[in-house]
């Protein structure tokens, strides 16, 4: 079964005049690549999946995998609200060639703890993928416990955790609780280097759609024992990834794309641009780090 570790990218959906921009899209994916990324996860948060309709989120997905050719892993954002909607998006994920999925926890509706349970089970027994669970409780109104994690855990095709609780502690609980029967992902570019302090495997970054080749050194330098120069570098990138959600993602992260010109202006309703103070402080910051995107 697939694994995932280092550092993944939280593509970006880039629009242009309201509709999905191919070109940007995979010439997104040439960077991410020429930057040494160790996968891609389109259609997430990042992407904007809940905004895009399900043409565009196949569309997305396929193009991303046909422009990657094999080189890295592609996981699908597949997650939603429904059981049912949930194993569409992962048959397409699957028809698509994709490496994996990532199912979010299902948010809304802030199901139960036996409700999770049930729906990850019912998702997997129905489509045989790969899938990183996604674990973001301030967005979803509801935390995927310890305990559910471990009813879950004999179910094969789940092989990672994107941990975004903000609580370095909950990944090193996990850690300690099943060893390495999952690999634990940090959800949250702030605490890649604490995760992988505690023995985690690595990060789905946003930092990493701008600095590919940065986000993912941390994660190779700890990884081979350079801990030094792994913290020296997490600590100089922490500016950025503050910098990264000023606003709600993705805008900032967009505004430093498109500051670049290599993406319009877009995000779709209800998110709404940056104002011009964010859009200054992300410039601001991107300066003064020294880094080259």
């Amino acid at each position: 079964m697939t694994t995932f570790e280092g550092a993944l990218t939280a593509l970006i959906t880039p629009f242009r005049d309201g509709k999905v921009d191919d070109k940007a899209l995979c010439e997104l994916v040439e960077r991410q690549i020429a930057g040494g990324i160790n996968g891609l996860v389109p259609c997430g948060t990042t992407g904007e999946s809940v905004t895009l309709t399900e043409e565009e989120h196949a569309h997305v997905v396929k193009t991303v995998v046909t422009q990657t050719k094999g080189r890295v892993p592609v996981v699908a954002g597949a997650g939603s609200v429904s059981t049912a909607h949930t194993i569409e998006l992962c048959q397409m994920a699957r028809a698509n060639k994709c490496d994996g999925v990532l199912l979010v926890v299902p948010y809304y509706n802030r199901p139960t703890q036996a409700g999770l349970v049930a729906h990850y089970k019912a998702v997997l027994s129905a489509v045989s993928i790969p899938a990183i669970l996604y674990n973001i409780p301030g967005r979803t109104g509801t935390d995927l416990s310890l305990e559910t994690l471990e009813k879950l855990s004999d179910v094969k095709e789940l092989v990672a955790i994107k941990e975004a609780t903000g609580n370095v502690l909950r990944s090193q609980a996990i850690i300690c609780k099943f060893g390495n029967r999952f690999s634990v992902l940090s959800g949250d570019d702030s605490l890649t280097l604490a995760i992988l302090a505690v023995g985690g495997n690595g990060v789905i970054s946003v930092t990493s759609n701008l600095l590919p080749k940065q986000v993912t050194d941390v994660c190779t330098l700890y990884r081979r024992g350079e801990t030094q120069k792994a913290r020296e570098l997490h600590l100089k990138l922490v500016p950025v990834h503050d910098a990264m959600f000023i606003e709600s993602n993705p805008g900032p992260i967009k505004a430093a794309i498109a500051a670049q010109g290599h993406i319009a202006k877009e995000v779709r309703l209800p998110m709404v641009w940056p104002t011009p103070a964010t859009e200054e402080s992300v410039r601001d910051v991107l300066a003064r780090s020294g880094f080259v995107a």
